[in-house]
């Protein structure tokens, strides 16, 4: 009896130190990053840069492993579902872990408790831009032209609970405005949607919307955040042009299955922190208009769960739902 519980004893501890250098010698054996969204996507080309840094950090490749589709759930679901060794990570925007929740009546994760928050990323402003067709150059002349024709002028956005159709929403709800929503597939058919004058107007990442509107193809009403921006100077936000609404968030984040070990966390996250302060990347990224988010693991969970309390109440008075 003795010697069957030393040899148990013996057996977990070997178990136990095992674990431990398994993690002490983390990454072993590639890495594979997550996107819940299309190659080419604002999200994949962050995930790319990420990646390279992080292959460079870690001493293993890791290869960027696209899982698009509805609305990120795809993709998301998949990584809940994986081992939490640190193998497999994904690349995540706002709307995964804290729009859609309220958005789904069945979603197949739970975001605060299926995931461990590793690190933030990148953040993204958007703009409000109108088609010049619609003859609209001003948040003045939008909200007026909508007064006068409740729901006769129409938005378009990548889709029902995107960043960028609950941005539109909470500005109309502001205003006091009824908009018609056409549900693009993706921001990209969105935006071409305001050039072509299919749309009269849409809320557009700036990184998206600065070429159209530097060639003339669209016209910028409005900032959609706490301060202009610099590659738009003349462009006020919506709050000088007299909207005081919440800021859509629009970063995207590094997360992994829940339980991840603690050493490993740290490492990803030190990894993602010199990613953000290397002076080529940083370059690449303002040239992408994205925003680096430096923080700890922590600040993005809590901001995740801030994010997901003030849009869940908006999307849960305005009903808006998706299939």
């Amino acid at each position: 009896m003795y010697r069957s519980l030393m040899g148990a004893a013996m057996a977990a501890l070997m178990t136990l130190s095992g674990a431990a250098m398994a993690q002490d010698a983390y990454p072993n054996r590639p890495v594979r990053l997550i996107v819940p969204q299309s190659a080419g996507s604002g999200g994949d080309v962050v995930a790319r840069m990420l990646g390279d840094k992080l292959s460079q950090e870690l001493g293993q490749s890791v290869v960027v492993d696209n899982r698009a589709g509805a609305n990120g759930i795809i993709g998301t679901s998949f990584v809940a579902k994986q081992p939490a060794d640190g193998y497999t990570l994904l690349l995540t925007g706002v709307s995964q872990v804290s729009f859609n929740q309220h958005l789904y009546k069945s979603l197949p994760y739970d975001p605060q408790k299926d995931f461990t928050f590793i690190a933030p990323v990148v953040d993204t402003p958007f703009v409000l831009v109108t088609s010049k067709a619609s003859g609209i150059t001003s948040m003045a002349q939008f909200i007026e032209k909508a007064k006068a024709k409740p729901g006769g002028l129409t938005f378009g956005s990548a889709g029902v609970g995107n960043s960028t159709h609950l941005a539109m929403e909470m500005l109309a709800d502001k205003a006091g405005i009824k908009l018609t929503h056409a549900a693009y597939k993706g921001s990209g058919p969105a935006l071409t949607g305001v050039i072509a004058g299919e749309v009269d107007a849409m809320v557009s990442v700036v990184g998206s919307a600065l070429p159209q509107i530097t060639g003339g193809n669209v016209v910028p009403v409005a900032i959609v955040g706490q301060k202009r921006a610099k590659e738009l100077p003349n462009v006020p936000t919506v709050k000088e042009a007299g909207l005081d609404v919440p800021v859509m968030p629009g970063w995207y984040a590094l997360l992994g299955p829940a339980n991840m070990d603690a050493k490993v966390v740290a490492r990803l996250n030190a990894s993602v922190q010199a990613f953000l302060s290397d002076p080529q990347v940083k370059s690449k990224l303002a040239s992408l208009y994205l925003e680096p988010l430096a923080g700890s693991a922590e600040a993005i969970k809590q901001r995740a769960v801030t994010d997901a309390k003030v849009c869940g109440e908006f999307i849960k008075r305005r009903g808006i739902q998706n299939s």
